[in-house]
């Protein structure tokens, strides 16, 4: 069971609950430490829990029938991952790594799913989330056979920010350019190059070891002629 501080700081979504599905929540809520580079899942892994980093970040990505593996998000601190397998009671249709050692809440597939029927405020939650979530990925489809990499660049670091999947971050990500270029599915070398032009045109600061986002809404529709 997670304390009541880290239980607020990871499930901001239970901040809507009734105290009696809140305490259910955090009871029924355990922590698991992920060193760098281990999975937390692999396809056709069938896991019932769903899955929040309180500190850390992940990657989710699939490999394609090539053997090319494609990254398809990063999931930081606050973010959760992995409802609809937990809705649907199916196998995992992905892989999910730690970029860094990451702390992850768990929350047993019986209490989801009890919140999901019971509690209106988390199926109003649950509801936003699939909706943000099945945009990220068509916009991923889309701009990863439309746009450049520096473009692609600057919409996956939006998504990290996103307000719905990401709603603790602030403009400012500890992460490192290695980190951005595994996230992105681009060499690091690429990833730095497409920063720094990023930079250049105003819309990042680049400091060591973090991010500091100047403007979210040109970065979010980079590529597109306005």
């Amino acid at each position: 069971m997670l304390s009541e501080a880290k239980f607020m700081t990871v499930a901001h979504w239970a901040k809507d609950l009734n105290e009696e599905d809140r305490e259910l929540a955090r009871r029924n809520m355990t922590e698991k430490l992920l060193p760098k580079g281990a999975y937390l899942l692999h396809e056709h892994d069938h896991v019932d829990a769903w899955f929040g980093v309180i500190d850390g970040l992940l990657k989710i990505s699939v490999v394609a029938e090539s053997g090319e593996m494609v990254s398809l998000a990063g999931i930081s601190s606050s973010g959760w991952v992995g409802e609809g397998s937990v809705i649907k009671n199916e196998p995992r249709r992905y892989d999910v790594v730690a970029l860094r050692d990451t702390s992850i809440a768990l929350l047993n597939g019986r209490t989801f799913r009890w919140l999901m029927d019971n509690s209106p405020p988390f199926n109003k939650f649950l509801v936003r989330q699939l909706n943000e979530r099945l945009g990220q990925y068509i916009a991923f489809v889309g701009y990863g056979r439309l746009l450049d990499p520096t473009a692609r660049l600057a919409r996956s670091i939006a998504w990290m920010f996103n307000p719905v999947l990401s709603p603790n971050n602030q403009l400012q990500l500890g992460i490192s350019q290695e980190e951005i270029g595994l996230l992105s599915g681009m060499s690091r070398q690429t990833a730095s190059k497409a920063l720094r032009q990023l930079q250049a045109e105003g819309l990042l600061r680049l400091q060591h070891g973090q991010i500091e986002i100047l403007n979210l809404e040109r970065l979010s529709r980079y590529g597109t002629k306005l």
